[in-house]
């Protein structure tokens, strides 16, 4: 695949993965263009954990499912994130950010409207949507044959010091360069965000990785090959629109948009 291709088709996976076990040979590969990413003074602060234990996966995917219920369910996702929530598709297409929930159960389509309102958070409690999203949340990472886990070393994620906004910089780099791979070898990735959402279960996670007081758990991934015919899952969103060049590309100074590059 060529690599603009490559670039042009990266995206979350949302949906399930296949069973199948990520090969060494790929899981080996990932961890090679990991490593090549740039860092400040060839630091390479970044560690990674790949996990294919079957009881770590479900003790994980059990944390991401309830944290996704909690958060959910207490109201404070939503308030945290509604900035980013669309519901028509010309409300995305005006935007051109965000995320556009364009899947969602019948009984809920009315009230989209209404979801950031104290209202809406009774009917969606009532309805038991959290408590929905949650076990797909736990049924997707269970269902995933790899997970793995960023950390960054704590000599050079130094907080209050530059060489922290160095070692970030360059996980980000890294895990680019992971998700552009993943699209060359079929696979599927996905950021477990929920556990971070809640107080206490980040720390749980860490117990059960045993990360030591020398590192920082950043983030945890899941990832699996993807099955040919995925169907979506019954609450879903898509986040395929992006900005115009004029809306986040400048000439000289900030005060000049870039005009003329958005066709």
């Amino acid at each position: 695949m060529e690599f603009l291709d490559v670039v042009r088709r990266r995206k979350t996976t949302n949906g399930p993965l296949l069973p199948d076990p990520v090969s060494e040979e790929h899981q080996r590969l990932l961890m090679e263009v990991a490593g090549r990413a740039p860092s400040q003074l060839n630091s390479q602060p970044w560690r990674f954990v790949l996990i294919e234990q079957r009881e770590s996966i479900d003790a994980i995917a059990a944390i991401s499912g309830e944290s996704m219920t909690t958060a959910m369910s207490n109201g404070t996702f939503f308030e945290r994130y509604k900035r980013y929530f669309r519901f028509s598709a010309a409300e995305m297409q005006r935007r051109r950010d965000g995320m556009l929930f364009d899947r969602l159960p019948a009984p809920l389509r009315p009230f989209t409207s209404q979801v950031f309102t104290p209202r809406g958070q009774k009917m969606m409690n009532a309805l038991r949507v959290p408590q929905t999203l949650g076990e797909e949340n736990r049924r997707l990472v269970a269902g995933s044959p790899l997970l793995m886990a960023v950390l960054l070393d704590r000599t050079e994620n130094r907080t209050g010091e530059l060489s922290s906004f160095y070692s970030i910089f360059s996980m980000g780099a890294a895990m680019e360069n992971v998700w552009l791979a993943t699209v060359e070898l079929g696979m599927g990735i996905q950021f477990v965000s929920f556990p971070m959402e809640v107080p206490g279960n980040w720390e749980r996670i860490e117990r059960l990785l045993e990360v030591p007081d020398t590192l920082d758990l950043m983030a945890v991934y899941r990832l699996g090959y993807l099955p040919p015919n995925a169907r979506r899952p019954p609450i879903d969103w898509s986040s395929h629109e992006r900005k115009l060049p004029s809306q986040y590309v400048f000439r000289d100074t900030c005060a000049t948009p870039q005009n003329g590059w958005d066709d």
